[in-house]
């Protein structure tokens, strides 16, 4: 039990030294990407391939909203796709290569890294920040070179390899959880002007 409070503990003070403004901005930013109908690309590798696909399971549906367009979420994660990358151009070249078919000016691209060093994922932002594609990086430990390439970086600063883990997963979670309040607010605002026509919107949301 001792191993656990400690555990739980130090996670605590990872929790306590986040950039709180830098999320908040994640959040206003991806909230504008869905109602401009944008794309957003997510990957990672071991680990965080699975906080990347959760990421994309909570966005695609934990988000929706009636009155609101779905979200454009996609992983890069399929292991067909990745193992014929992998094969025939190199495992560096796996997620740029997905990106290179479908990447738009101002689509989201979230790569996830706890190093920020996997150099597919070095890669793939590289081919996005060519393309104006606005880049989000989530990362532990120095941040290293993915730090230093994101238009956001969101980083853990913890060289505890499980508790960056962790915390990107709770990220990821309160991410999702502030863009359902925010699709709600919306909805709720919808339904105001809906039932009282003569009421003055407070902010004019676009494709609302």
């Amino acid at each position: 039990m001792t191993n656990l409070r400690d555990y739980i503990g130090e996670l605590q003070q990872t929790l306590d030294y986040l950039p709180e403004s830098v999320i908040d901005e994640t959040v206003n930013l991806l909230h504008e990407a869905r109602l401009e109908h944008r794309q957003v690309f997510i990957f990672g590798n071991g680990g965080s391939a699975a906080t990347a696909s959760h990421f994309v399971c909570d966005l695609q549906k934990n988000t929706r909203c009636e009155d609101l367009p779905n979200f454009r979420a996609t992983g890069l994660m399929d292991m067909s796709i990745l193992s014929a990358l992998a094969n025939d151009e190199g495992y560096d070249q796996i997620f740029a290569q997905q990106l290179e078919s479908f990447i738009h000016p101002g689509d989201i691209v979230m790569a996830i890294s706890t190093s920020g060093n996997s150099s597919n994922v070095i890669n793939a932002v590289k081919l996005a920040n060519r393309h104006d594609a606005l880049t989000i990086g989530f990362t532990g430990f120095d941040g290293g070179k993915l730090g230093e390439l994101v238009d956001i970086h969101i980083h853990v600063p913890s060289n505890n390899i499980e508790y960056v883990e962790d915390v990107h997963l709770i990220l990821e979670h309160f991410i999702c959880k502030e863009l359902k309040i925010k699709a709600n607010e919306i909805a709720l605002r919808h339904l105001v002007l809906l039932l009282n026509p003569s009421a003055v919107p407070e902010t004019n949301e676009v494709g609302g």
